[in-house]
């Protein structure tokens, strides 16, 4: 069977590395001077690996709840790993408010969603920002830009040009699953590939990374929800 795979090429990468998105697809980064056929027999030789990559549970499970569906008063919505209800009450405002819950107004009755995503990125540049600069320090790193951004399909990722990126929908994780991915893609400015050094690093400054790592493994699909 044929393996489909996309190439990313860097000028500032050394080694090949191949990676499975959460959504399936195949990405092999390589240097410039790596041809397709050396890409290729390197792809070949993960077969096995990249299967069991593939067909995992986790990147097989559907979304609990459809795209798209509507929320109304009781229900819930996390917020740095807690279920919050959400309200939806009578204000002339256009925005979210959060206190002991979440209230939303009822003039975004069409846009509910949206406006409870637009209050996630917002929270998410306040609380996810600062702590990148943090762990920075503590690793003692420069990062050239540190982004927020909308990937489904990635929790945070560390470009060949130094710049950081973290998934604005980890901000309904608890505090210590974003230091786990913040620290984690950091520490590929110090060691590009996931080598023993590399989690040796990702341990030191993390310390509860395997309860992270379960933690996203097991709920990850609900930071996908669109509530």
């Amino acid at each position: 069977m044929e393996l489909d795979y996309t190439v990313k090429r860097s000028a500032k990468r050394k080694k090949l590395t191949i990676s499975v998105e959460r959504d399936r697809t195949v990405v092999v980064h390589a240097p410039i001077s790596a041809s397709d056929e050396a890409i290729d027999k390197a792809v070949q030789s993960k077969r096995q690996w990249i299967y069991a990559k593939t067909h995992h549970e986790q990147k097989l499970h559907e979304l609990p709840h459809p795209p798209g569906k509507e929320f109304v008063n009781g229900e819930s919505a996390l917020y740095l790993g807690k279920h919050y209800r959400i309200q939806i009450v009578d204000d002339e405002t256009a925005k979210v408010h959060f206190g002991n819950g979440f209230t939303v107004p009822r003039r975004q009755a069409s846009l509910r969603r949206e406006a409870l995503r637009e209050w996630y990125l917002e929270q998410a540049r306040e609380v996810i920002l600062p702590r990148i600069d943090e762990q920075a320090r503590n690793l003692g790193v420069q990062v050239r830009l540190v982004k927020i951004v909308d990937n489904r399909f990635r929790w945070g990722s560390c470009t060949p040009k130094d710049a950081v990126h973290i998934n604005w929908r980890l901000i309904k994780a608890p505090m210590s699953v974003i230091d786990y991915v913040i620290v984690h893609e950091l520490a590929h400015l110090l060691e590009e590939n996931h080598t023993p050094r590399f989690w040796n690093i990702v341990r030191t400054h993390t310390a509860a990374m395997l309860k992270a790592k379960t933690w996203l493994k097991e709920n990850g699909q609900l930071l996908e929800e669109e509530v």
